[in-house]
């Protein structure tokens, strides 16, 4: 039995859904059913140009990482 690639981004704007879909609430999508049932945090504003109000970045690039550890 071999394992075969399936390709699952074949809409073309799934990176697009998938970036707002790791927003918790979704950054752009309301959800009224869902703010109706349970409380949702606050949300985050959006520019225009998609990027979050509080745009810092969270995570640290992998060549930085290895040159803070002087393997850079």
């Amino acid at each position: 039995s071999r394992i075969e690639k399936i390709e699952t981004a074949l809409e073309p704007k799934f990176q697009e859904h998938f970036v707002y879909a790791m927003a918790l609430p979704n950054k752009i999508d309301p959800f009224p059913k869902l703010s109706a049932a349970v409380k949702l945090p606050p949300r985050k504003t959006v520019s225009e140009d998609g990027i979050a109000g509080d745009a810092a970045p969270r995570r640290r690039s992998r060549e930085g990482h290895a040159a803070r550890r002087g393997r850079g």
